[in-house]
Protein backbone atom coordinates (compact mmCIF):
# COMPACT_ATOMS: atom_id res chain seq x y z
CA UNK A 1 0.00 0.00 0.00
CA UNK A 2 2.77 2.39 0.96
CA UNK A 3 4.55 1.53 -2.27
CA UNK A 4 1.43 2.33 -4.33
CA UNK A 5 0.98 5.66 -2.58
CA UNK A 6 4.60 6.56 -3.22
CA UNK A 7 4.30 5.69 -6.95
CA UNK A 8 1.11 7.76 -7.26
CA UNK A 9 2.78 10.73 -5.57
CA UNK A 10 5.77 10.48 -7.94
CA UNK A 11 3.50 10.40 -11.01
CA UNK A 12 1.53 13.37 -9.72
CA UNK A 13 4.70 15.39 -9.27
CA UNK A 14 5.75 14.48 -12.83
CA UNK A 15 2.41 15.61 -14.26
CA UNK A 16 2.69 18.92 -12.41
CA UNK A 17 6.25 19.64 -13.51
CA UNK A 18 5.58 19.10 -17.23
CA UNK A 19 3.20 22.09 -17.73
CA UNK A 20 5.41 24.19 -15.44
CA UNK A 21 8.42 23.41 -17.58
CA UNK A 22 6.47 24.24 -20.70
CA UNK A 23 5.36 27.55 -19.21
CA UNK A 24 8.91 28.44 -18.26
CA UNK A 25 10.42 27.46 -21.61
CA UNK A 26 11.06 30.41 -23.92
CA UNK A 27 8.43 30.78 -26.63
CA UNK A 28 9.71 29.88 -30.07
CA UNK A 29 9.16 32.43 -32.80
CA UNK A 30 6.75 31.17 -35.47
CA UNK A 31 8.45 29.95 -38.60
CA UNK A 32 8.52 32.72 -41.18
CA UNK A 33 7.99 32.04 -44.81
CA UNK A 34 10.89 33.42 -46.82
CA UNK A 35 9.88 36.53 -48.70
CA UNK A 36 10.39 36.50 -52.43
CA UNK A 37 12.07 39.75 -53.39
CA UNK A 38 11.94 41.60 -56.65
CA UNK A 39 9.63 40.65 -59.46
CA UNK A 40 7.79 37.96 -57.46
CA UNK A 41 7.42 39.85 -54.16
CA UNK A 42 4.04 39.22 -52.56
CA UNK A 43 3.54 35.94 -54.37
CA UNK A 44 0.48 34.92 -56.38
CA UNK A 45 -2.54 32.65 -55.98
CA UNK A 46 -1.77 29.00 -56.69
CA UNK A 47 -4.12 29.11 -59.67
CA UNK A 48 -2.40 32.14 -61.24
CA UNK A 49 -0.88 31.60 -64.68
CA UNK A 50 1.47 33.58 -66.92
CA UNK A 51 -0.12 35.70 -69.66
CA UNK A 52 -0.75 33.96 -72.97
CA UNK A 53 0.36 35.77 -76.12
CA UNK A 54 -2.26 36.23 -78.82
CA UNK A 55 0.25 36.98 -81.60
CA UNK A 56 3.97 37.02 -82.39
CA UNK A 57 4.49 40.65 -81.40
CA UNK A 58 2.99 40.08 -77.97
CA UNK A 59 4.99 36.87 -77.67
CA UNK A 60 8.19 38.85 -78.32
CA UNK A 61 7.33 41.42 -75.65
CA UNK A 62 6.36 38.82 -73.06
CA UNK A 63 9.57 36.89 -73.73
CA UNK A 64 11.61 40.05 -73.16
CA UNK A 65 9.74 40.75 -69.92
CA UNK A 66 10.35 37.19 -68.74
CA UNK A 67 14.04 37.51 -69.54
CA UNK A 68 14.21 40.72 -67.50
CA UNK A 69 12.86 38.90 -64.45
CA UNK A 70 15.83 36.54 -64.59
CA UNK A 71 18.31 39.42 -64.43
CA UNK A 72 18.94 42.23 -61.99
CA UNK A 73 15.96 43.76 -60.26
CA UNK A 74 16.10 47.56 -60.65
CA UNK A 75 13.41 48.36 -58.08
CA UNK A 76 10.82 47.61 -60.73
CA UNK A 77 7.18 46.76 -60.24
CA UNK A 78 6.43 43.09 -59.70
CA UNK A 79 5.24 40.92 -62.56
CA UNK A 80 1.67 40.92 -61.22
CA UNK A 81 1.73 44.71 -60.78
CA UNK A 82 2.97 45.08 -64.35
CA UNK A 83 0.09 43.02 -65.65
CA UNK A 84 -2.36 45.18 -63.71
CA UNK A 85 -0.81 48.33 -65.21
CA UNK A 86 -1.36 46.95 -68.67
CA UNK A 87 -4.92 45.90 -67.87
CA UNK A 88 -5.86 49.29 -66.42
CA UNK A 89 -4.34 51.20 -69.33
CA UNK A 90 -5.99 49.02 -71.96
CA UNK A 91 -9.34 48.73 -70.21
CA UNK A 92 -9.65 52.52 -69.89
CA UNK A 93 -8.64 53.03 -73.52
CA UNK A 94 -5.68 55.20 -72.50
CA UNK A 95 -3.81 56.70 -75.44
CA UNK A 96 -1.46 59.10 -73.70
CA UNK A 97 0.39 57.64 -70.72
CA UNK A 98 3.01 59.51 -68.71
CA UNK A 99 5.38 57.47 -66.55
CA UNK A 100 7.75 59.03 -64.02
CA UNK A 101 10.69 56.72 -63.39
CA UNK A 102 11.65 54.46 -66.29
CA UNK A 103 14.36 52.45 -64.53
CA UNK A 104 15.10 49.41 -66.72
CA UNK A 105 11.82 49.84 -68.59
CA UNK A 106 9.98 46.85 -67.16
CA UNK A 107 6.76 48.69 -66.27
CA UNK A 108 7.06 50.76 -69.43
CA UNK A 109 6.91 47.64 -71.59
CA UNK A 110 3.74 46.47 -69.83
CA UNK A 111 2.18 49.88 -70.48
CA UNK A 112 3.36 49.79 -74.09
CA UNK A 113 1.52 46.52 -74.64
CA UNK A 114 -1.67 48.39 -73.78
CA UNK A 115 -0.71 51.25 -76.09
CA UNK A 116 -0.36 48.83 -78.98
CA UNK A 117 -3.99 47.87 -78.45
CA UNK A 118 -5.32 51.42 -78.00
CA UNK A 119 -3.15 53.15 -80.57
CA UNK A 120 -1.49 55.26 -77.90
CA UNK A 121 1.98 56.13 -76.64
CA UNK A 122 3.96 56.05 -73.39
CA UNK A 123 6.02 59.09 -72.44
CA UNK A 124 8.47 57.93 -69.79
CA UNK A 125 10.78 60.17 -67.76
CA UNK A 126 14.19 59.06 -66.44
CA UNK A 127 16.98 60.97 -64.74
CA UNK A 128 19.81 58.41 -64.97
CA UNK A 129 21.54 58.27 -68.41
CA UNK A 130 22.66 54.68 -67.79
CA UNK A 131 19.09 53.62 -67.05
CA UNK A 132 18.00 55.34 -70.25
CA UNK A 133 20.48 53.22 -72.23
CA UNK A 134 19.39 50.04 -70.47
CA UNK A 135 15.70 50.76 -71.00
CA UNK A 136 16.22 51.66 -74.65
CA UNK A 137 17.86 48.30 -75.28
CA UNK A 138 15.04 46.49 -73.48
CA UNK A 139 12.39 48.34 -75.50
CA UNK A 140 14.03 47.25 -78.75
CA UNK A 141 14.33 43.68 -77.54
CA UNK A 142 10.64 43.69 -76.65
CA UNK A 143 9.71 45.22 -80.00
CA UNK A 144 7.85 48.14 -78.42
CA UNK A 145 10.36 50.97 -78.97
CA UNK A 146 8.04 52.52 -81.56
CA UNK A 147 5.39 53.01 -78.84
CA UNK A 148 7.62 54.78 -76.31
CA UNK A 149 9.20 58.21 -75.99
CA UNK A 150 11.98 58.46 -73.38
CA UNK A 151 12.44 61.89 -71.87
CA UNK A 152 15.79 62.18 -70.12
CA UNK A 153 16.39 64.64 -67.30
CA UNK A 154 14.91 65.81 -64.00
CA UNK A 155 11.23 64.92 -64.27
CA UNK A 156 10.30 67.75 -61.91
CA UNK A 157 11.29 70.02 -64.81
CA UNK A 158 10.71 67.86 -67.88
CA UNK A 159 7.06 67.15 -67.04
CA UNK A 160 6.37 70.80 -67.79
CA UNK A 161 6.63 70.04 -71.50
CA UNK A 162 3.38 68.09 -71.44
CA UNK A 163 0.54 70.21 -72.78
CA UNK A 164 -2.00 67.70 -74.10
CA UNK A 165 -4.60 65.78 -72.08
CA UNK A 166 -3.25 62.72 -70.27
CA UNK A 167 -5.20 59.49 -69.80
CA UNK A 168 -2.99 57.79 -67.24
CA UNK A 169 -0.06 58.79 -65.04
CA UNK A 170 2.19 56.24 -63.36
CA UNK A 171 4.48 57.51 -60.60
CA UNK A 172 7.43 55.32 -59.63
CA UNK A 173 10.32 57.65 -58.85
CA UNK A 174 11.36 59.70 -55.79
CA UNK A 175 8.55 59.22 -53.28
CA UNK A 176 8.88 62.71 -51.78
CA UNK A 177 8.38 64.08 -55.28
CA UNK A 178 4.97 62.50 -55.83
CA UNK A 179 3.18 65.60 -54.53
CA UNK A 180 5.03 67.82 -57.00
CA UNK A 181 4.38 65.49 -59.93
CA UNK A 182 0.72 65.29 -58.99
CA UNK A 183 0.40 69.07 -58.80
CA UNK A 184 1.95 69.54 -62.23
CA UNK A 185 0.23 66.68 -64.07
CA UNK A 186 -3.22 66.42 -62.48
CA UNK A 187 -4.56 69.49 -64.34
CA UNK A 188 -3.78 67.65 -67.59
CA UNK A 189 -5.38 64.35 -66.57
CA UNK A 190 -8.71 64.00 -68.36
CA UNK A 191 -11.90 63.45 -66.37
CA UNK A 192 -12.10 59.72 -65.79
CA UNK A 193 -8.33 59.42 -66.10
CA UNK A 194 -6.08 57.65 -63.61
CA UNK A 195 -3.07 58.55 -61.50
CA UNK A 196 -1.25 55.48 -60.21
CA UNK A 197 1.41 55.68 -57.51
CA UNK A 198 3.79 52.80 -56.77
CA UNK A 199 5.20 51.80 -53.34
CA UNK A 200 2.28 52.48 -51.03
CA UNK A 201 3.50 50.37 -48.12
CA UNK A 202 4.55 52.20 -44.97
CA UNK A 203 6.89 53.90 -44.47
CA UNK A 204 7.23 54.60 -48.20
CA UNK A 205 4.19 56.81 -48.92
CA UNK A 206 4.63 60.53 -48.37
CA UNK A 207 1.80 61.59 -46.03
CA UNK A 208 1.36 64.74 -48.11
CA UNK A 209 0.70 62.65 -51.21
CA UNK A 210 -1.72 60.38 -49.39
CA UNK A 211 -3.64 63.40 -48.14
CA UNK A 212 -3.66 64.97 -51.62
CA UNK A 213 -5.23 61.89 -53.24
CA UNK A 214 -7.65 60.96 -50.45
CA UNK A 215 -8.98 64.34 -49.28
CA UNK A 216 -9.62 66.01 -52.64
CA UNK A 217 -13.36 65.82 -53.48
CA UNK A 218 -12.50 65.77 -57.19
CA UNK A 219 -10.59 62.49 -56.79
CA UNK A 220 -11.46 58.97 -55.72
CA UNK A 221 -8.65 56.70 -54.53
CA UNK A 222 -8.31 53.01 -53.79
CA UNK A 223 -5.21 51.07 -52.78
CA UNK A 224 -4.55 47.87 -54.69
CA UNK A 225 -1.87 45.15 -54.86
CA UNK A 226 -1.05 45.79 -51.21
CA UNK A 227 0.25 42.23 -50.83
CA UNK A 228 3.12 43.39 -53.06
CA UNK A 229 4.57 46.89 -53.00
CA UNK A 230 1.15 48.48 -53.32
CA UNK A 231 -0.36 50.91 -55.83
CA UNK A 232 -2.59 53.90 -55.20
CA UNK A 233 -5.24 54.11 -57.92
CA UNK A 234 -6.70 57.58 -58.15
CA UNK A 235 -9.48 58.48 -60.56
CA UNK A 236 -10.20 62.05 -61.54
CA UNK A 237 -13.97 62.33 -61.30
CA UNK A 238 -16.00 63.36 -64.34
Amino acid sequence: MKLAVAMFAALAMEWLTVPMALAQAPAQAPERRPERPGFQFGGAPEFDSPPVARNEREKQALAALDEMTKGQWHLNVTTREGRVLRQLAEATGAKRVVEIGTSSGYSTIWLALAMRATGGRVFTHELDPEKVKLATANFKKAGVDDLITIIEGDAHETVKQHKEPIDLVFLDADKKGYVDYLGKLLPLVRPGGLVLGHDMHRPMPDPRYIEAITKNPDLDTSFIMMESFGISMTMKKR
